[in-house]
């Protein structure tokens, strides 16, 4: 049986941000935590949240971590409490609105976070008692804003999944101009984490030809504007599609993502200072031709639709589009050059057979397979 569910209200526009308050009454919430990280507040964007939100009580959280943990939802949810806080406003990229999820659970579910991950079956039981959460990206790259799931680091040091539809935000505001100050290494590493969002999506097997079709679109939009976004981040027109690209990636989260994040989500555990965004890049191309073998994606001839919408002539060319798309944009050229070495693989790959997101890949992958993508991306 196929699911079909798209809930979150979405404001989309430049000047968006000045929506938040109205959509926190929306919300009734009264005393929101603004969760974001001191890269937010040096830019000046936390600045602007905090003016759309001049009437209301409001506490601060900036020290959310590159890649969120369990320790930093703890810190947040000292100041939730202290202050009487009754929602959540996340204000950033995904980290920041990853680490408002799990703030969303701690401040009101009893125990470790490990208990409420999705592979240790803790969907069921997170609830509605959740902390209502807006969200406000000002990167376009991971689409937690319209999505259920977080990614956090817990405690015992493994990268988990969290997924519940009370997780999802009750707004996000969408604002393209929040995103113009965005470094170009930085554009170029959420964007292609987007660009990823769609593609996995659209391999997997799941009958959600809805979310196929907002996959695709997204993949275009990507595609064709991630080059001008890295080299002119104040194009509007190009933000404005990469945001839409970022946002339509994740509103098709729901037919499962796979290998490209069952991978990332492993290595980013194993080091936390590695860039989810830039690892799904250099992932990628290998999964793309790993999934060409499955069944699905050739009777659907989803690397055929894939390629038109890149502008490629066949399937067969994508791999190499997007290793030539990374050298463009001055990604790393490998894994070797993040310092991830041929002894990591069985640690890297104990961790993706055990992700989330590994049985929805349209391929499942075994051990050795897992082994020959870590080699061809080294």
């Amino acid at each position: 049986m196929a699911l079909i569910h798209y809930l979150t209200q979405i404001q989309f526009a430049f000047g968006a941000v000045g929506l938040l308050g109205q959509e926190c009454a929306r919300a009734a919430i009264t005393r929101p935590l603004v969760v974001t990280d001191p890269g937010v507040r040096a830019a000046g964007v936390l600045q602007k949240a905090l003016d759309a939100l001049h009437d209301l009580p409001v506490a601060v959280f900036d020290q959310t971590p590159s890649n969120p943990t369990e320790a930093a939802v703890r810190a947040a949810v000292q100041i939730y409490q202290a202050q009487g806080c009754d929602g959540l406003v996340a204000v950033g990229g995904g980290s920041a609105m990853d680490c408002a999820k799990g703030i969303a659970i701690a401040a009101t579910h009893a125990g470790p976070l490990r208990q409420y991950a999705t592979i240790e079956g803790g969907a069921p039981r997170i609830t509605e008692r959740a902390a209502p959460l807006i969200a406000v990206p000002s990167t376009s790259g991971t689409g937690s804003e319209v999505a259920r799931g977080a990614i956090l680091i817990v405690d015992d040091q493994r990268k988990l999944g969290f997924h519940s539809w009370h997780l999802l935000p009750k707004a996000a505001i969408c604002d393209p101009e929040l995103t113009l100050g965005l470094p170009p290494q930085l554009t170029a590493a959420t964007g292609m984490d987007a660009i990823a969002h769609c593609m996995e999506t659209f391999m997997s097997a799941a009958f959600n030809p809805p979310a196929d079709g907002i996959a695709l679109d997204g993949l275009a939009r990507g595609w064709a504007h991630i080059e001008q976004a890295t080299r002119n981040g104040a194009d509007r027109g190009a933000r404005l599609h990469m945001m839409s690209a970022s946002m339509q990636g994740a509103l098709a989260f729901q037919k499962g993502l796979g290998a490209v994040h069952s991978l990332s989500h492993s290595l980013g555990g194993i080091d936390p200072r590695l860039h989810h965004g830039t690892l799904n890049a250099l992932f990628l191309p290998a999964v793309v031709r790993f999934n060409a073998e499955a069944e699905s994606v050739q009777k659907e001839q989803r690397l055929e639709r894939m390629a038109h919408a890149m502008g490629l002539a066949s399937g067969g060319d994508i791999a190499h589009a997007i290793r030539a798309m990374n050298a463009r944009l001055d990604l790393p050229t490998g894994l070797a050059a993040l310092g991830v070495t041929r002894a990591m693989f069985d640690a890297i790959i104990a961790g993706a057979m055990a992700d989330h997101c590994h049985k929805t890949n349209p391929r499942v992958a075994t051990p050795e397979d897992y082994r020959d993508i870590l080699s061809a991306a080294l």
